[in-house]
């Protein structure tokens, strides 16, 4: 027997939970455990819950399906470890960190390989016994080199690939071809402070909070439907060397926290917007 997370959302009407419950009672299953959120402003309804005993999957996904308005989704997912593959430039400070969670069996993932344009973090790859494929973007055009990384992402087949710190913009062709499996992390000043050294910018404009966001990549830059977010208190005292290090340690703890929850499939994406249970 294993256990199955089972995500359910659709227009909302009255009766869904106990049409469902009813479903998964009638087929021998238990509830370990349920969550349910309706939004108002578009009437739909979301429901997640974890499921034990021996489950029929295909008749599952169908029983359920049929008793749901038109425009519902069934998703059911055997619990497991997801695999995954880490996308980095130079910046160690978010690598560094799930390289440590995974050795210490707090990440429930798989980190099967890290993938880079840059040979500056192979050490620390290799400290944690990583592959770590180098794909110099030397000579050849956005679109050649990410066909590259396509091709050494591909040879792993992951269910997740996180940018932790990836500071190259990715085209649609990258983006579509994982949709949905993106994760990224960036500083909160986006917009306000964009481009090079957006603490040193900070800084200068006197600002009194520091923070970080992730989320899922689209093709809209760095407007995916937010995961997570933190911030943490700067003030007068605080240099911008200062400012970028409460910054990296935030960025380190919200990637961490958005990763877990898409690990635990408690994430729904709606209207570029999530639900999270």
């Amino acid at each position: 027997m294993s256990d199955f997370v089972l995500k359910v959302n659709c227009p909302d009407r009255a009766g869904l939970i106990y049409e469902i419950s009813k479903i998964i009672f009638s087929l021998g299953l238990n509830i370990e455990k349920n969550s349910e959120f309706v939004n108002s402003e578009h009437k739909w309804f979301f429901f997640r819950a974890i499921l034990s005993g021996n489950v029929d999957e295909i008749r599952l996904e169908s029983d359920l399906k049929s008793i749901l308005p038109s425009g519902g989704e069934v998703e059911l997912i055997k619990r497991r470890k997801k695999d995954i593959v880490i996308l980095v430039t130079k910046e160690s400070h978010c690598l560094g960190d799930l390289l440590i969670r995974y050795f210490s069996n707090e990440l429930h993932a798989n980190i099967l390989s890290i993938v880079s344009n840059h040979k500056d973090l192979s050490t620390l790859a290799d400290k944690f016994e990583i592959p770590y494929h180098h794909v110099d973007a030397k000579d050849l055009s956005r679109e050649e080199h990410e066909q590259k990384i396509i091709e050494t992402i591909d040879n792993y087949s992951p269910d997740l690939i996180i940018l932790a710190k990836y500071m190259r913009i990715l085209t649609p062709l990258f983006v579509d071809h994982y949709k949905g499996q993106i994760i990224n992390i960036h500083h909160s000043f986006l917009p306000a402070f964009i481009g090079a050294n957006p603490y040193k910018q900070a800084y200068d404009r006197g600002v009194k909070i520091i923070g970080a966001t992730a989320h899922f990549v689209n093709n809209d830059l760095d407007e995916g439907p937010i995961i997570d977010q933190d911030v943490v208190s700067v003030n007068h005292d605080f240099s911008w060397k200062d400012m970028k290090r409460a910054g990296q340690n935030i960025e380190k703890i919200v990637l961490s926290r958005a990763i877990d929850l898409a690990l635990d499939d408690k994430i729904f994406v709606f209207k570029n917007k999530t639900v999270i249970f």
